[in-house]
């Protein structure tokens, strides 16, 4: 029996969401990576007034953005001033996680009725196992992943693309090769017509340093990739990721749709709309820091894990990038705690700079079903020690925000 696993993406996934919320939007170029300062407004005529790119001022990064702003130049990752200058009549909406987040659970629950192998890659793609799915032999699973597209349509209004083939590496390429609404089918014997024709960072895990390289080494297509002698790549590119990309880019992967995976770390972070100093900008500083740690206390709680390792991470204004971790001495999920670990974290780092980035991250997690063992019926029940957190001085000598009142108690 041949495997057929699908690739899932949902389109343009989460500007698709706010198309269902502003339908009036269909059709123009949207761009989503605003601030609540670019909700749109709504006018005493029943109409809104929305935020356009020429306006805007700050620092932020585009999340996603609407087909039509994809063709005036716009993606993901461009910072919002850039793309105001390729698209400034684009509409800006701010990003709403938690309404994604609906939709995503929508989306994936109803896929599961069709398919119930499935694969959560995040919260717009995921891989789904149809090798066993009744008359998926028959067809090289054309009539599943239908019935998928229309599961998905019927349960949130939005379209998604679909790629079926023997693999998880060629799926991924296939569900890319006829967005937005795409079904693409493809068997071992069509790789040389459809798939080396394709850039070399078409292939998940060649990104763009080793795209430079190969190009540097003229190739630049994947059937260039696979014409290269195994030898040369492992000379070029090391032992293990040489012979990966030769075996990538013959279309060769055995690994399986993987239905439940424990996560390494949780961790939340925001990107200011402009540069943020410790010092001067110490109470602004101090209610973000915060409201990450217990934002991030939520989701340990809401997913039903503790953490034993609190770490920060800073991006400054020069990019570069720092982080700090600390170990305690229990796991937790309580803000409090998480809070102090960070700030601890926090005085370890030169804040001299001005900040872009700060984020939080709990990490050595645990499932809470593992660290509450059942009680004998002769044992007392004494709640363990909360982790002990010392917070030596700043060995910078800059005054930190802090939680008010937390050096006390």
């Amino acid at each position: 029996m041949r495997r057929l696993i699908a690739h899932l993406d949902m389109d343009a996934f989460y500007a698709s969401v706010e198309l269902l919320r502003y339908p009036d939007l269909k059709g123009q170029p949207v761009i989503i990576g605003g601030g609540r300062d670019s909700t749109p407004r709504q006018m005493p005529d029943g109409t809104r007034r929305y935020a356009r790119l020429r306006d805007y001022a700050g620092r932020g990064v585009i999340t996603t953005a609407t087909y039509e702003a994809r063709a005036l130049g716009a993606h993901s990752g461009m910072g919002v001033m850039k793309a105001a200058q390729l698209a400034p009549d684009a509409i800006l909406l701010p990003i709403d996680f938690d309404e994604y987040r609906k939709y995503s659970r929508l989306f994936k629950a109803a896929v599961r009725q069709v398919a119930p192998l499935v694969e959560d890659r995040g919260v717009d793609e995921i891989y789904i196992d149809l090798t066993d799915i009744p008359g998926a032999q028959d067809d090289a699973g054309l009539d599943a992943a239908r019935r998928l597209k229309q599961a998905v349509r019927d349960a949130t209004g939005l379209s998604c693309s679909i790629g079926v083939t023997p693999n998880k590496l060629l799926s991924k390429i296939c569900s890319d090769l006829e967005k937005p609404n795409g079904l693409t089918l493809l068997a071992e014997e069509d790789i040389p017509t459809r798939i080396w024709p394709l850039p070399a960072k078409k292939i998940n895990g060649i990104g763009p340093k080793a795209t430079e390289k190969l190009a540097g080494l003229n190739i630049h297509t994947i059937g260039e990739l696979a014409a290269a002698d195994p030898a040369f790549l492992i000379t070029h590119f090391g032992k293990s990721y040489g012979a990966w990309m030769h075996e990538a880019s013959h279309g060769r992967d055995e690994r399986a749709v993987v239905t439940y995976s424990e996560p390494k770390s949780i961790s939340r972070e925001t990107t200011f709309d402009r540069d943020l100093h410790a010092v001067r900008d110490r109470s602004t500083l101090t209610g973000i820091f915060t409201e990450l740690c217990i934002e991030l206390a939520g989701d340990l709680a809401r997913k039903g894990y503790a953490s034993k390792t609190i770490g920060i991470k800073l991006r400054f204004d020069d990019f570069k990038i720092v982080t700090r971790d600390l170990t305690l001495s229990a796991h937790t999920m309580d803000a409090r705690t998480i809070r102090r670990a960070a700030g601890e974290c926090l005085k370890r780092v030169d804040l001299s700079r001005r900040l872009r980035l700060l984020g939080v991250r709990a990490g050595t997690l645990a499932k809470l079903s593992d660290l509450v063992a059942p009680l004998s019926p002769y044992a007392t029940a004494e709640p363990a020690p909360p982790p002990v957190v010392r917070e030596p001085p700043s060995p910078h000598g800059l005054p930190l925000f802090d939680l008010p009142g937390d050096s006390g108690s």
